[in-house]
């Protein structure tokens, strides 16, 4: 009997994504010259292309040049030459499925090390403890600097998709800027974007009408949105649930959900919250719930590498399986699936104390796997995690004194 897995899925839109089972968005942090792609992401991408998945979401995508979550983060802006996003774009669709850009602000989560500027909803800092010192001090955004980054967004997503992209997912999740503003311990407004739901929401729907006015009826526009953000006294599910209503009516295709932040980075499976250690998939409870009362079609990450899982998600009335760190150490796991074939390995498990430092350590491996994909060669799961953050860190020094330098240039030619 063929698995639901491998189905079609057609948006409203239009858009119909060939099976589904998704590339979910990592940072790859792998820009190039420029802050743009080259050829080591377009390797990544044709491997991935090839090994099954409906459908490819990119890593995060800046909209603002002076705002990047770190220094090997690719910008699409106003500026930005288009052939290497259309040479990408072609590298992700080799395979026949569908690639979607998802495009983001860091907001107040960048590093203290980084030039540019560190906004939020309000001055609220990152509290990460001993390491809070390692992200900047967030001023809050002003009513012009609001209009103006919500124009950014769909300046990016008219040029994603004149570069060949099928469509964007506006990353609402994770603790960056549109969560921040969701987030009522982050939104401390008293203005027309502080307070209420409806108002801490404004400015992630405004930038889902700007997106959806700026792009083809044929091109697809998803969120990314938190399940929970897993802080008491955060976004939760409630509040999950009538964010997917608002979204219903402004022509979305369909919402992912996640969870989590950096203060809290259940998305690496290393929650304030225990509950979503109780399963593979780290998110399902809460998606289930949501699922019932959802007018978009819902896609759930978090955690899942096998197939019975994964048909067990489908089961319980998600849309799409989204994966990330899976096809970083399996890039053809989605084929496997179809010939009942499962993963020979699994990334080793980070089990330092240090939260903070263990979903560093674990994105750090997650990154090495990729970097070894792009480049032809084999995933090697068993990588020591402090061999892998230290290999990360001298990467993202060499890409930051790169950034550094590009960045005041371009400010120069401004």
């Amino acid at each position: 009997m063929t698995s639901e897995l491998f189905t079609p899925l057609t948006l409203r839109s239009g858009q119909t994504l060939g099976n589904r089972i998704a590339k979910a968005a990592m940072e790859e942090n792998m820009a190039g010259a420029g802050q743009l792609p080259d050829e080591e992401l377009f390797g990544l991408y044709r491997r991935w292309a090839a090994g099954g998945a409906g459908l490819l979401i990119t890593g995060n995508v800046m909209v603002h040049a002076e705002a990047l979550t770190g220094p090997g983060g690719v910008v699409l802006d106003a500026a930005a030459p288009l052939e290497p996003f259309t040479a990408w774009a072609q590298a992700a669709k080799s395979g026949g499925g569908a690639v979607w850009m998802q495009i983001n602000h860091p907001g107040r989560q960048v590093g203290s090390d980084m030039p540019g500027v560190v906004w939020g909803p309000s001055a609220v800092g990152v509290d990460v403890g001993k390491h809070s010192s390692r992200f900047g001090k967030p001023v809050a955004m002003s009513p012009e600097q609001i209009e103006a980054t919500v124009a950014r967004y769909a300046v990016t997503a008219r040029r994603a998709e004149q570069a060949g992209f099928d469509g964007v997912e506006v990353h609402a999740a994770h603790g960056y800027l549109l969560s921040q503003f969701l987030s009522p311990l982050v939104n401390k407004r008293t203005d027309q974007w502080g307070g209420s739901l409806e108002n801490r929401a404004r400015m992630l729907l405004d930038v889902v009408r700007a997106v959806r006015a700026a792009v083809s009826p044929g091109f697809a526009v998803a969120v990314k949105l938190n399940s929970a953000d897993f802080q008491r006294g955060g976004f939760d599910a409630d509040d999950a649930r009538q964010v997917i209503a608002m979204l219903a009516p402004l022509g979305v295709d369909l919402v992912e959900l996640s969870g989590g932040s950096y203060e809290s980075p259940a998305m690496s499976g290393r929650p304030a919250d225990a509950r979503t250690q109780a399963r593979e998939a780290y998110f399902l409870d809460l998606a289930e719930d949501l699922v019932g009362t959802s007018p978009l079609p819902l896609m759930l990450t978090g955690g899942i590498t096998r197939r019975r899982t994964a048909e067990r998600v489908l089961d319980g009335g998600v849309a799409i399986v989204g994966m990330g760190t899976a096809l970083a150490v399996t890039p053809d796991l989605p084929d496997r699936w179809r010939r009942d074939r499962e993963a020979d390995e699994r990334l080793r498990p980070v089990t330092w104390s240090d939260k903070v430092l263990a979903s560093a350590a674990g994105m750090a491996q997650v990154r090495h796997q990729m970097r070894r994909i792009a480049r032809g060669s084999r995933p090697t799961p068993r990588t020591h995690p402090a061999f892998a953050l230290i290999a990360e860190q001298r990467k993202q020094r060499r890409a930051l004194r790169r950034y550094r330098a590009w960045l005041s240039a371009s400010q120069d030619a401004a």
